[in-house]
């Protein structure tokens, strides 16, 4: 799996609300400064997370945004499902309409098998677990293994 610049910058901008904006919301501008990332791009992500419905924002020189939901109820899928779209895709399509000839034919259960990991690991963390560190299990245990690339 490929994690694009777009999905990074998301995660990245909604750890900063769950850190910092429950009460009066962060700025675009702070958020874009206490991460490193163009304030453009942080606008444009936070329009999609607001689409989707994880953020509210208030426009205008005391504009701010905030999550919608506590930071405990929001999972690294939500937010890359918003400004990506499914978790793992084959080409742009969903592994279950996939169809493979002879010999590949078993190539489906594999993707389908991936998407199923991923969706799990990412279900498995919220913002509040990145906000405190306290990371859930299957991720402590697999970054410990050697052989992790």
């Amino acid at each position: 799996m490929r994690v694009s610049a777009k999905a990074d910058y998301a995660v990245r901008a909604m750890i900063e609300l769950a850190a910092g904006g429950e009460e009066a919301g962060v700025m675009g501008e702070a958020i874009a400064a206490a991460q490193d990332i163009p304030l453009r791009f942080v606008e444009s992500i936070l329009a999609e997370v607001r689409h989707a419905g994880l953020v509210e924002g208030r426009h205008g020189t005391d504009g701010a945004y905030w999550l919608t939901r506590p930071a405990d109820q929001i999972t690294l899928a939500d937010v890359i499902r918003a400004v990506e779209g499914p978790l793992a895709s084959v080409r742009g399509e969903s592994a279950d309409e996939l169809a493979y000839p002879g010999d590949a034919k078993p190539l489906q259960e594999v993707w389908i098998a991936l998407r199923a990991s991923i969706t799990q690991l990412l279900e498995a963390v919220t913002l509040a677990d990145l906000v405190s560190g306290d990371l859930p299990e299957p991720i402590g245990r697999t970054v410990g293994e050697p052989d992790v690339r």
